[in-house]
């Protein structure tokens, strides 16, 4: 279920909605991106030391021109502060960590390509998954602001240096309720082994479901500095650098290869006895749903493979990658014919009768992702790709195309919806796809005429342990419902088993599906 939030916590601005009351300023700014290849918005600067946002100041211009405030000093910084750890908590219901919904500001500075246009038009082109009616009425709540003074008419044409804020009602996918493990900690460095279903850093649709949101949140680990990524559904070891210099220094060694990392899978079948050495280049078909595959245009890229086991169905692998492509284990272990016995994107019929084995697909990869999309929608497990059914209704949302994957550069999100920080840490099974969440269409009467906030109980009718929770009358999350992942479904066999540099070793225990002689 997902669920609203009390009243009480509701601003004051968001309880007068339609009233023309604005929400106060937050505290947190981004700084403006490229945007590529669709719009999208930043999440805000995590320093926790940043300046006031630009202040809306009245001056005449000759011939009534609208004053646009030049645009602030941005302070770099890579953590997360008390007051965003603050905005909102957590819950567990049937083995889930959950996260209560949250009101939350989407911020940009105008594109280039915006400038001249009318925000109507601007939303009409490139935020096309909400219906216009959705914009006019956030704006009539107040809820969209131009250089922090609220949006009255949405045909104002845009200018340079023109900063749009959208504040939205933010819902979270569950994660597993699975503790993170602190493995070591000193000055320098905190090692964590990760379980499975979470994000490292805010990603996508996730933000406090997080590996940083819960260190901070939980274990009072601040200013944490990323050292290398791991996928979402991949376990195991985690580093992070408590300071910038110990940062600078690990990334040297990334830089000049000294790493080595070695992880651990099951697999589907007999893998070879022998070391089995895999070097085919690696494609990215999809930022969007998080999809690659061998294609001779891909990135050159290196896997060593040796079998550990094999119990009479499925063996265990030990994979030592040689570079760091998009998901560059299990695209070699499909290739080769033996996925992940539980890989929700390469172990699926999706890929065809060899489910990608020789890289022998015979789709195209439009029909390819509309193939994995379906069999996963039929099985109602969207969610376990991070992403949700409102993500694909609208045919012409496109992937955030940065050079390689969402997390890395300017780490954008859609004014209306998904969020990643900006630290490019090669890493072959790291979260380097952002899906970007879009919200579907409404039925825009409901919208308009729904002034007053409803209760949202639990689907049996009773008070639950969380009592009655509030709708947020814009919100499409708040409108539906959703099955829950089981959290056997948030966990694949994919586990980063050691990470060793020039003067550190870091290890994690074996986990229990990769024992020999374990049985599903």
């Amino acid at each position: 279920m997902r669920h609203g939030v009390r009243r009480a916590l509701w601003p004051a601005w968001v309880r007068a909605a339609g009233s023309g009351a604005r929400p106060p300023p937050r505290g947190d700014m981004a700084e403006p991106g490229p945007g590529p290849s669709r719009a999208r918005e930043e999440e805000p600067d995590p320093a926790g030391k940043e300046e006031a946002a630009p202040a809306a100041k009245k001056r005449r211009l000759a011939g009534g021109e609208r004053y646009v405030p030049p645009p602030r000093k941005l302070n770099t910084g890579v953590s997360f502060g008390a007051e965003h750890f603050a905005e909102t908590s957590y819950y567990f219901e049937g083995g889930l960590r959950k996260v209560r919904p949250y009101y939350f500001d989407f911020r940009t500075y105008c594109k280039g390509r915006w400038v001249g246009r009318s925000l109507l038009h601007v939303f009409g082109t490139e935020f096309r998954a909400q219906p216009l009616a959705y914009y006019r009425a956030a704006a009539r709540a107040g809820r969209l602001r131009l250089n922090e003074e609220p949006v009255r008419d949405l045909d104002i044409v845009l200018k340079n240096n023109d900063f749009l804020r959208n504040t939205v009602h933010r819902h979270e996918p569950p994660v597993t309720a699975q503790p993170i493990r602190i493995l070591a900690e000193d000055e320098e460095v905190v090692v964590v082994d990760k379980p499975s279903s979470l994000p490292v850093h805010p990603c996508g649709r996730f933000r406090h479901n997080t590996v940083i949101f819960i260190l901070g949140k939980e274990h009072g680990l601040r200013e944490l500095h990323t050292l290398h990524r791991l996928d979402r559904m991949t376990s195991g070891v985690l580093m992070f650098a408590k300071t910038a210099a110990v940062s600078k220094r690990i990334d040297e060694q990334v830089r000049q290869r000294q790493l080595e990392k070695e992880y651990v899978c099951r697999v589907v079948g007999e893998f070879p006895e022998h070391e089995v050495v895999c070097e085919e280049p690696i494609l990215v078909v999809s930022y969007k749903v998080g999809v690659c595959r061998v294609d001779p245009k891909g990135k050159p890229c290196q896997t060593l493979f040796q079998r550990l086991s094999y119990n009479g169905s499925s063996s265990v692998v030990r994979c030592l990658p040689r570079t760091g492509r998009t998901h560059q284990i299990r695209v070699h272990l499909q290739f080769l014919g033996h996925p992940i016995v539980n890989d929700p994107i390469y172990n699926m019929e999706a890929w065809g009768p060899l489910r990608g084995k020789g890289g022998k697909i015979g789709k195209t990869d439009e029909e390819l992702l509309k193939a994995l999309v379906e069999e996963h929608r039929s099985k109602q497990s969207l969610e376990v790709l991070g992403i949700g059914e409102e993500d694909l209704n609208s045919s012409e949302s496109k992937d955030c195309g940065n050079s390689g994957d969402c997390t890395t550069s300017a780490e954008a999100e859609p004014i209306n919806g998904s969020s990643c920080p900006a630290e490019d840490k090669k890493d072959p099974e790291r979260d380097d796809v952002a899906a970007c969440p879009l919200n579907s269409d409404v039925t825009v009467e409901t919208l308009d005429k729904d002034k007053e906030l409803s209760l949202c109980g639990n689907q049996d009718g009773q008070r639950g342990e969380k009592g009655w929770e509030e709708k947020d009358p814009l919100c499409v999350e708040c409108r539906t419902s959703r099955r829950d992942p089981s959290p056997k479904e948030l966990v694949m066999f994919l586990h980063a088993l050691r990470y060793k540099g020039a003067d550190f070793e870091y290890c994690s225990s074996m986990p229990e599906w990769a024992m020999e002689d374990w049985e599903e």
